[in-house]
């Protein structure tokens, strides 16, 4: 039986989740059958009890849950003869980092530079909700937080030198296969690929290199996923 997964979606069947993109990958690694259901923000309420407010969300064999890295543990516990997320506790704890880095840094230099352009592909019935709970916490409209990005934008890349110098090492930052580690941070470029044209990565940043790579894994499966580049 497929494992049903919740994914956000935006116009134009978009599926532009930071969060989501690491759990499909792990699925992908995994080798798992999946049930692929878009999901607008506003109806992420209608999913299960009516008890979660974000995506994404899986559904296997009866159990249900939510939360990207809770959802790869819980992969990594059930499914352990597939191949493995994280290569042990050792791995595990290294992705907790990635985790935390990506969000608490990446995160908020991409929603920077590409703020309107996210609220360009929601859904038309998410339009009023992004707008309004964006706006409250950036404290001013979408348009003036991605205003000027071509002049921010060389600070957001020269803050990803550590990945830079990481990823011009070796293919993958799970060492030469990927691991939850690499989904924990494609799934960054991924949302800005997905939503926006303007670019964050220079052709030539090693980055660039490893995001594509991560992209042609499982068939394509990012790479193939509608897009901007």
């Amino acid at each position: 039986m497929s494992i049903v997964f919740y994914d956000l979606m935006g116009r134009d069947g978009r599926n532009f989740s930071p969060y989501c993109w690491r759990t499909r990958l792990a699925l992908a690694h995994k080798g798992l059958a999946i049930e692929h259901r878009g999901t607008p923000f506003t109806a992420i309420r209608d999913v299960g009890d009516g008890g979660f407010k974000t995506v994404p969300i899986i559904e296997d064999g009866g159990k249900i849950m939510a939360e990207s890295f809770a959802i790869a543990q819980y992969l990594e516990g059930e499914y352990p003869d597939a191949p493995s997320l994280f290569g042990g506790a050792a791995g595990e704890g290294l992705c907790k980092f990635l985790h935390s880095w990506t969000n608490s840094v990446v995160h908020p230099g991409i929603a920077d530079l590409v703020l309107l352009d996210i609220y360009d592909h929601v859904c038309d019935q998410d339009r009023d909700y992004i707008r309004a709970s964006r706006e409250k916490i950036f404290g001013k409209p979408l348009e003036d937080v991605q205003a000027g990005r071509e002049n921010r934008v060389a600070g957001f890349r020269a803050a990803l030198h550590p990945l830079r110098l990481t990823v011009r090492g070796q293919t993958f930052l799970g060492g030469g296969q990927p691991n939850y580690g690499d989904y924990i941070v494609f799934g960054a470029f991924q949302w800005a690929r997905a939503i926006s044209d303007f670019r964050l990565l220079e052709d030539d940043d090693p980055i660039f290199g490893w995001f594509q790579r991560v992209a042609g894994l499982y068939d394509g499966l990012g790479q193939n996923a509608p897009g901007y580049y």
